[in-house]
């Protein structure tokens, strides 16, 4: 259930320029979130912008919530002026459709740039459980964040560069395919750019093996409402609309027509 509160920021990191993590005390949002849930965050309290910005969770440590974002609007760029023990208007844990966690042996869990950052939470459950393989791209070496954090969680991590400026060159799906050619996981887990999400979704059809996916879409109100974040999703025979903020954001792959 989600609630409304004022939490204090504990913390304020920049990992690099332009792309913050957020430490909030929160503990009626900790207790029930799940992988793959994210936040409607209140940027101003002068009323504009009006609409809250929504941010997924990075990572729940005890009573405190991590969240990373990238300022790239005027809502980021009001938010990334709170200061450490500030309070911010946070609304969550929001989405109904999370990552759903089976007795896997092994999976393969993919992200592309910002979109890594909600599959940490995922990994953190899955540690110890299966044996996980991530894999993270990057357009080029200044891009590339929390190397150290993803190894710590994964059994091997694939850390790749469109340009080749940092550990492997080429598309992260890529190697995710070559690996597959061995030995396939039991489901692969995606977060990232919807050209990326695409590509994997297509794939994994292709392989027959099973895959969520995170989206990301522009998200009005966060509950449904506004009607902004809709997508096709089949429902058996037949083809209805849901809501990434509502519905998801976490969908199987081969049921959301992306």
């Amino acid at each position: 259930m989600k609630v409304k509160v004022e939490c204090e920021l504990i913390k304020k990191e920049k990992i690099i320029d332009g792309i913050y993590k957020f430490s909030v005390n929160a503990p009626d949002i900790a207790k029930q979130a799940k992988p793959g849930q994210f936040l409607e965050i209140k940027v101003s309290n002068t009323g504009e912008p009006f609409l809250r910005r929504p941010i997924s969770i990075f990572n729940i440590d005890g009573n405190i919530i991590e969240f990373i974002f990238q300022v790239r609007g005027r809502g980021t760029e009001l938010l990334v002026e709170k200061n450490e023990g500030e309070k911010i208007d946070i609304i969550g844990p929001l989405g109904l459709g999370t990552f759903k966690i089976q007795n896997y042996k092994k999976v393969a869990i993919i992200g592309g740039g910002i979109g890594t950052y909600p599959l940490y939470e995922l990994a953190k459950e899955l540690k110890g459980k299966s044996d996980i393989t991530m894999y993270m791209g990057f357009r080029n070496k200044e891009l590339v964040t929390l190397e150290k954090e993803f190894e710590e969680v994964s059994n091997k991590l694939v850390l790749t560069t469109d340009d080749g400026s940092y550990k492997e060159k080429g598309f992260a799906i890529n190697f995710l395919k070559e690996d597959c050619k061995k030995d396939k996981p039991d489901m692969i887990f995606a977060c990232g750019p919807l050209p990326m999400l695409k590509a994997i979704k297509e794939f994994a059809v292709e392989a027959n093996i099973p895959c969520q996916i995170s989206l990301e879409e522009r998200m009005g109100c966060g509950i449904g409402a506004c009607l902004g974040c809709a997508v096709k999703v089949k429902k058996g025979e037949k083809i209805k609309y849901e809501h990434v903020c509502k519905d998801g954001p976490v969908f199987n792959a081969i049921d959301v027509e992306i």
